[in-house]
């Protein structure tokens, strides 16, 4: 593409100057303002001052095409936010945490600016992570052949991140079109440069990636930070690869309103900042070059003045967040199943594997959805399909744009679904989270962001996205390769979590998780996936509502509420205490962790008035510590015995077969425990 004629004094219109010297003079009066607002006790408790680096914001935002780019916004990027259209009202709201805030209606920190209409994304605080949304959106950009890119605005510190070289890394393997801007003023909060990384620049960290231009500007300077954001897109767009843009800037304030920067930086370096504001620099470039005179520049400003005088008139009228509204937009409403609802555990037809469940349901929804995609680690090598084999067959099926593998990062796996799923409400993603569940740990960040998208952005954006993973032990696997981690998943709002125990429910619940809004944790018992136990028949397209237990087993004198691989101990058990005590044992198959069938536990324990809760995972602050806890808030009176749990040592599950059989729980155990609780 033909490159544009590049901006300086002289040849940069009057109609040009002018706009960019109002954006600069209205940034300023709102970056000067908001901590006086804290003062008075009315808000904006978290401001980060981006005086000192107005040129490059002003470039970034001026260089953002609303509702075509996406923009990724970081904190400190008020001028930005500005510079791409949003009004000194919508700053303030924001600031001010009002209902009427556009980014989240003061769910979300102030400073973190956002319109969702326009493509501004709502980002978290956690520094420099919306990277990998940014390459994800950026991907699907490319798949859907748009003429677009994606933008991602960050600090210098933030990209001592490990998913901030992911994302680079990701974004440079598959040229995707984003362009990542580096705003370097030198400190990460009081953590000076030279303490983050052995190069003056950071962007040099980058220089030995392919595929990837890296550009260097003046971001103080108005001109050099507009040709280099220019360049940037250009180059993007003509060479189908990413950009960093590396701009020096400085930071005039403190780091935010609750730093103090004289406890480590001399009087001399502030005093050279002040002296680099761009603003000024820029006001007596206009001045020098008679493109303004001083009265005119005092015009603009005036009239800046004012706006900023109404829209606080306006902000501070508007009203305050409805405390009842808390539980409101936490997870979107899932997709309600149509048939099935009903079913029984017996269905007619052929038995098929836990795995094959999933494998033949996931082909089924890929023809069903032509906008489903999924990734991973080695869910795409020829005939092999994951390490279970759980995916084998479909990018054969599908192609390379839609199946296709992952690096080994978990964080870009989770969090690039995130940035993907933001370019469609029609997008459904599912990942291959981690080869292990165990492994899962180093997305957690991109875990718990998917977890409050909805509820920060008040129902604006939630990731349709589907996180696979092999969970729980029996299979000899010891440390990384047995554990089970929904104890620790469950904690958090504003995501589904499932672990079925037999194929049919496999395949259903992933059918309806593929179909919902909204992400899912899809735990999968892997030692249940060829096990004759866990086979049955499944009708097609079969459907399972979330938050709907099944029995498994009627029964009148001991509830047994479980899920997952214990399922089938527990059904083992139920059968021995039928044989050797003439126990009547109801087993119950939770199936759902969130949402929880609280009406079938709570009319299981009213009928037997014994409960003992079985799982995988350790008793000492296991999922089984939530369902003894509602029975025992809702249903004690109906008990006439202690609840009981079963579960896990309080240890790593071991490698060796006879540690691992002696840390997980079994049949045995579970008939003692039982048979305790009958004899009470």
């Amino acid at each position: 593409m033909a490159k544009s004629k590049k901006y300086d004094i002289t040849r940069t219109s009057r109609e040009d100057l002018a706009e960019w010297y109002r954006l600069l003079s209205l940034g300023r009066r709102l970056d000067e303002k908001a901590p006086n607002y804290l003062k008075q006790a009315l808000g904006w408790s978290y401001h980060a001052p981006y005086a000192g680096h107005d040129g490059i914001q002003l470039a970034v935002g001026s260089i953002f095409e609303k509702k075509k780019d996406h923009l990724f916004p970081y904190y400190r990027d008020m001028l930005t936010a500005l510079s791409a259209g949003l009004t000194a009202e919508e700053i303030i709201l924001n600031g001010i945490s009002k209902d009427t805030d556009i980014a989240g209606g003061g769910r979300h920190m102030s400073n973190h600016f956002a319109k969702s209409s326009w493509n501004i994304h709502n980002v978290s605080s956690a520094t420099g992570n919306h990277t990998l949304h940014a390459a994800g959106v950026a991907r699907a950009i490319k798949h859907y052949g748009e003429k677009a890119v994606a933008i991602s605005s960050q600090g210098e510190s933030s990209v001592s991140e490990g998913f901030v070289y992911e994302a680079i890394n990701g974004a440079s393997r598959e040229r995707l079109p984003v362009i990542f801007v580096i705003q370097d003023n030198r400190y990460g909060i009081s953590v000076p440069r030279e303490d983050q990384t052995a190069n003056r620049r950071v962007a040099d960290n980058f220089r030995g990636f392919r595929h990837l231009h890296i550009i260097h500007c003046d971001g103080k300077d108005v001109f050099d930070s507009m040709n280099a954001m220019k360049e940037a897109k250009e180059h993007v767009l003509d060479k189908q690869e990413p950009v960093i843009v590396h701009a020096s800037v400085v930071r005039i304030g403190s780091h935010s309103n609750s730093d103090r920067q004289e406890l480590y930086r001399d009087d001399r370096e502030l005093e050279h900042s002040r002296r680099s504001d761009p603003l000024l620099r820029f006001r007596q470039l206009l001045i020098k070059n008679k493109r303004f005179t001083e009265k005119e520049l005092e015009e603009i400003e005036q009239n800046t003045k004012e706006v900023v005088s109404k829209a606080h008139k306006k902000a501070i009228k508007a009203p305050d967040p409805n405390p009842e509204s808390i539980h409101e937009y936490v997870i979107p409403k899932p997709y309600k199943p149509k048939k099935y609802v009903a079913g029984t555990h017996d269905h007619p037809g052929e038995k098929k594997k836990f795995i094959e469940a999933l494998n033949q349901t996931l082909k089924n929804e890929f023809r069903h959805n032509k906008e489903t995609f999924l990734w991973g680690q080695d869910v795409a090598n020829k005939d092999k399909g994951g390490i279970f084999n759980v995916t084998k067959g479909m990018q054969q099926e599908f192609g390379r744009e839609r199946i296709f593998n992952a690096p080994i990062a978990e964080d870009y796996i989770v969090g690039t679904a995130n940035g993907m799923s933001r370019y469609s409400k029609d997008i459904r993603i599912v990942v291959e989270g981690a080869e292990f569940a165990d492994y899962f740990w180093p997305a957690m960040e991109q875990f718990v962001e998917m977890t409050h998208e909805y509820w920060r952005t008040r129902g604006q954006f939630s990731p349709n996205v589907v996180i696979r993973l092999a969970s729980g032990g029996y299979i000899g696997g010891g440390l990384y390769h047995s554990q089970t981690i929904e104890g620790a998943m469950t904690t958090f709002p504003g995501i589904r979590v499932v672990y079925p125990s037999f194929a049919d429910d496999a395949a259903g619940l992933l059918r309806t998780a593929i179909r919902s809004e909204g992400p899912t944790l899809f735990l999968e018992p892997k030692a249940l996936y060829n096990a004759p136990q866990a086979a049955t028949a499944i009708p097609d397209d079969f459907e399972v509502p979330f938050g709907k237990a099944r029995k498994r087993r009627e029964g009148k004198d001991l509830s047994i509420i479980t899920y997952g691989n214990t399922t089938h101990h527990s059904l083992q058990a139920a059968d021995k205490l039928e044989k050797e005590m003439k126990a009547s044992v109801e087993v119950l198959d939770i199936r759902s962790l969130i949402p929880l069938d609280k009406a079938s536990i709570i009319d299981s324990v009213k009928k037997t008035n014994r409960v003992l809760v079985v799982h995988e995972d350790k008793v000492s602050s296991g999922f089984g510590g939530e369902l003894a806890a509602l029975v025992a808030d809702e249903a004690f009176q109906f008990l006439d015995a202690p609840i009981k749990r079963t579960g896990s040592t309080f240890t790593p599950v071991g490698f060796n077969p006879i540690l691992e059989k002696a840390i997980l729980p079994n049949a045995e155990k579970i008939f003692a425990d039982a048979k305790s609780l009958l004899e009470f």
